[in-house]
């Protein structure tokens, strides 16, 4: 199986239907990488919802992979709402090798757009705030400096557009550490949260109504088995291009 081959990933596993079909920009012996849509979830959360990971899987067996589909294992994770690359591995004995290679963040780099609300200084290039769980909100994680593990995420502007009192900034942003939520509370804590985030955005964003605007659109990371550096990236959102054209 040569790398770089587009796919169209349709149907489950299980009795449950098929979720929309994601797009598979990268496949190999052993890794898997899927761009996934809005509001599909990655792994299974007992409910019976259907999963990127099943699609995933279908894709595996309608092109006679039964032993990669029996194997595959996400090794990342995103929002439901949240798009873009996640990594999966179709090989358990290279698993604990990509595990530890998507933990220490060592040799590997993603890459997220996002759209805030608000004009973000050219200054504010890293965001270094610790992040623990939210005591009164499960669902929610904070910034805490007493309790909360350490986490970083780097800023960059891109754009910003809109008028005065409505401003909004394209952002590129690199994550040091990957706690849950990390991009949306580092953003919402100073003052710039994502545009659609219906957890810690402002009160027109929190209907849920809106997308949440937050994507990860490439990644680069050194191949567990091959050693061969990947370069991996999925295309700019078009929801994006109502506030910034490409």
């Amino acid at each position: 199986m040569g790398p770089n081959k587009g796919h169209n990933a349709a149907g489950a596993a299980g009795t449950h239907e098929a979720p929309a079909a994601p797009a598979v920009v990268y496949e190999d012996e052993w890794l898997l990488a899927a761009d996934k849509p809005a509001g599909l979830i990655v792994h299974g959360d007992g409910t019976g919802t259907a999963t990127l990971t099943d699609a995933v899987r279908a894709h595996l067996e309608r092109e006679g992979r039964d032993e990669a589909a029996a194997q595959l294992q996400a090794v990342q994770r995103l929002d439901a709402d949240t798009t873009g690359l996640v990594l999966f591995c179709l090989d358990k004995a290279v698993q604990p090798r990509l595990d530890a290679l998507v933990a220490s963040h060592d040799g590997i780099e993603k890459r997220y757009l996002a759209i805030v609300r608000g004009e973000v200084p050219e200054g504010l290039s890293v965001i270094d705030a610790a992040l623990a769980r939210d005591r009164h909100d499960a669902r929610r994680m904070r910034v805490d400096a007493r309790v909360g593990k350490p986490s970083c995420t780097r800023v960059r502007v891109l754009g910003v557009t809109g008028p005065r009192r409505a401003r909004l900034s394209l952002l590129e942003l690199t994550l040091e550490t990957g706690r849950k939520h990390q991009i949306r509370v580092h953003l919402a804590s100073r003052g710039y949260p994502i545009l659609g985030d219906a957890l810690y955005g402002v009160p027109a964003d929190r209907s849920g109504r809106a997308p949440l605007m937050l994507h990860a659109a490439s990644e680069a990371l050194t191949h567990p088995v091959t050693g061969k550096r990947l370069e991996l990236a999925v295309p700019y959102p078009e929801r994006y291009s109502v506030y910034f054209p490409r």
